[in-house]
């Protein structure tokens, strides 16, 4: 059907804008769901409804910061498993092993709630760039 009704479409209307015109028309374009601007403009002169996209800005910057977050805790794990890798060496001096057990449970914890925390915010993420 669609490619019918472009086959119609024989007749050309050309327009002049300034910059500044443009420039409007062009920013309302970019925030619908419009792929083409002639889609955009032929929407607009025949009052058809024109989907538009929100986004919200506070939400924005929270996924910024949940990124950041993300990141922060990825490399935090990763200097904590190293870490105690390296302890793992020293497991011949008594209180070292015994220290060393201990840890190893609130280690598995840790890494587990790290790890809970970055599939949430990769959840959110992708939710939110779908929206």
């Amino acid at each position: 059907m669609m490619e019918r009704e472009n086959s119609n479409r024989t007749r050309i209307v050309g327009l002049r804008f300034t910059p500044e015109e443009y420039v409007k028309i062009e920013r309302k374009w970019k925030a619908s769901t419009c792929r083409k601007l002639s889609d955009y403009i032929r929407k607009h002169l025949f009052n058809k409804p024109i989907n538009t996209t929100y986004r919200n800005q506070s939400l924005d910057d929270m996924t910024c910061e949940m990124m950041l977050l993300y990141k922060q805790l990825n490399a935090i794990g990763n200097n904590f498993n190293q870490a105690v890798k390296k302890l793992h060496t020293l497991d011949q001096i008594p209180e070292f092993k015994v220290w060393i057990i201990s840890s190893e449970q609130d280690q598995k914890i840790l890494l587990n709630k790290v790890e809970e925390i970055k599939i949430c915010i990769q959840k959110i993420s992708e939710k939110w760039l779908q929206s």
